[in-house]
């Protein structure tokens, strides 16, 4: 049965793409996901190599929003633009839960009081739902589109895995 709702950055969301393929998968974690307009229109630009915007498009059941939010100053001069969305529009919707992956995004939600998980974080929670997922092959795929994990991020996910 899906958890409660989440609002989750790019950076998780383009590491559980080249984990899994596609998206597929948080729908059946999570109730809902919501994806600021912030967080979309950066996927949508594509990087240097548009990886990911096919399988984002694809993911009917995110809640991607179609408004830009009014970001708080501290949030806006504190966070690149699609962290302070994620952390508004939890904040503004009353959402507990946050994916991010980056440390300065993580520090403030926690200020906030969000609770927190990134892209490892899911992969881990998959994997218990679904225990014919391997975690060993989705970091590998992460790394493999060039998302970058540390040793210890790996190790805890490997050890957390078994």
């Amino acid at each position: 049965m899906p958890d409660k709702s989440i609002v989750i950055n790019t950076s998780p969301l383009l590491a559980l793409i080249a984990a899994w393929g596609d998206l597929e998968r948080l729908h059946n974690l999570y109730h809902r996901v919501w994806v600021p307009f912030e967080v979309c229109e950066e996927i949508r630009q594509g990087g240097t190599s548009n990886f990911g915007i096919a399988e984002f498009e694809a993911a009917n059941f995110l809640d991607k929003q179609k408004k830009a939010l009014t970001i708080a100053p501290l949030l806006r001069n504190s966070l690149d633009k699609g962290e302070a969305a994620v952390i508004q529009l939890a904040l503004n919707q009353a959402i507990d839960t946050v994916c991010i992956d980056e440390t300065a995004g993580r520090r403030i939600a926690r200020l906030n009081e969000l609770k927190l998980t990134g892209s490892i974080g899911v992969l881990l929670r998959a994997w218990r739902e679904n225990p014919d997922f391997s975690v060993p092959l989705g970091i590998e795929r992460m790394q493999a589109r060039g998302i970058r994990l540390s040793d210890t991020v790996i190790e805890f996910a490997l050890s957390h895995s078994k």
